[in-house]
């Protein structure tokens, strides 16, 4: 009989999880570290789910084993291979006859496998109700500022000096901003980024506090799960200053390329009546002339700080200077440790 476990987060650092569902399910989202090894492809999919409409069960089950029988040993011995000895976890859908079938093949040819209970579908519900009431597992410090500060880099800054960060406009692919998804590509799934940001929580220490950087409730296309948005609203906030002189700098750095060019020609055109008609003329005329300089100060003066941060309805609890990182560093970590948090090790 084959053998069923119940999903637990303990599982993904002991086995080898396998993904018997199709590529395209895959691709939308899975359960981190799992490999996919699936039983049907996307088209078969679709053929035995009609067929199974149209005539039954058995007819399907049949032409599901006309399909696949012969695939096994193939699939068997890549599963084998990516386990390297570990104990193998197996899931489809929700917990069918697609993993039941694969755990079975696996137990019978001497390998410990489990099938998952519930399946993905079990999976995903963890993860949604995870952030419908979302209890962080450490106290959450949210960075602010305006545009060009260099949160971003500040943080991932941080995250290689050892404290836990949250890379909430890394995970979702795209900087939060109207040329946010310059030199990236928001192909994933409101469901895979729900996974990623779920497990990078997940695989956080306790003993210290969470740095994430203040977002809107949208990240280009892809929403903050639950109620991740009120409870980042309610945490510990550190206002991240720099001149606007350098703030221009380091926007040129990011976004100053040539490939980028007509990305930013486009997106201004998309923000053409918040900046006015004759504002509108004259920065596009700096794009188009390749004058970076005014550009992107006519950007942060009659845009970036006209929208974001215009008025706030918070107070700060520190104040950084990101003018030199390592000093705002220095200037964080004090703050944080006035709180009498533990810092890294």
């Amino acid at each position: 009989m084959t053998r069923t476990i119940s999903f637990h987060e303990s599982l993904l650092d002991t086995h080898l999880v396998v993904d018997a569902r199709t590529p395209l399910e895959f691709e939308e989202d899975h359960i981190p570290g799992a490999i996919n090894v699936p039983l049907l492809t996307n088209e078969e999919r679709v053929e035995i789910g009609t067929l199974y409409k149209q005539t039954g069960p058995l007819e399907a089950r049949r032409r599901g084993l006309e399909l696949t029988a012969h695939r096994f040993p193939a699939m068997v011995e890549k599963i084998a291979t990516a386990a390297a000895g570990r104990t193998i976890l197996v899931y489809c859908w929700r917990g069918g006859l697609r993993s039941k079938t694969i755990t079975a093949i696996l137990d019978l040819t001497g390998f410990d496998a489990v099938q998952l209970v519930g399946g993905y579908k079990g999976f995903r519900t963890m993860v949604t109700e995870y952030f419908e009431s979302f209890h962080p597992p450490a106290p959450l410090v949210v960075l602010h500022g305006m545009t060009g500060v260099g949160k971003t880099t500040f943080l991932l800054q941080l995250a290689e000096a050892g404290h836990s960060v949250i890379d909430l406009e890394g995970l979702a692919c795209h900087r939060g901003s109207a040329f946010g998804s310059l030199g990236l590509s928001q192909d994933l799934s409101q469901k895979r980024f729900e996974t990623l940001l779920w497990d990078a929580f997940r695989k956080l220490p306790t003993d210290r506090p969470i740095l994430l950087e203040g977002e809107s409730k949208r990240i280009g296309r892809i929403n903050l799960p639950g109620n991740l948005y009120d409870v980042m609203r309610e945490s510990v906030k550190v206002w991240c200053n720099a001149t606007v002189e350098t703030r221009v700098e380091r926007l040129i750095e990011e976004y100053g390329l040539p490939e980028y060019r007509q990305g930013m020609s486009e997106a201004l055109e998309r923000i053409r009546k918040k900046l006015g008609g004759d504002k509108f003329e004259e920065i596009s005329g700096y794009l188009e002339r390749w004058e970076l300089t005014p550009f992107m100060e006519g950007l942060i003066r009659h845009y970036y700080d006209k929208l974001y941060y215009k008025t706030r309805e918070w107070t700060e609890d520190a104040i950084v200077s990101l003018e030199d990182f390592t000093a705002g560093r220095r200037e964080l970590e004090e703050f944080l440790d006035a709180r009498q948090w533990r810092l890294v090790n």
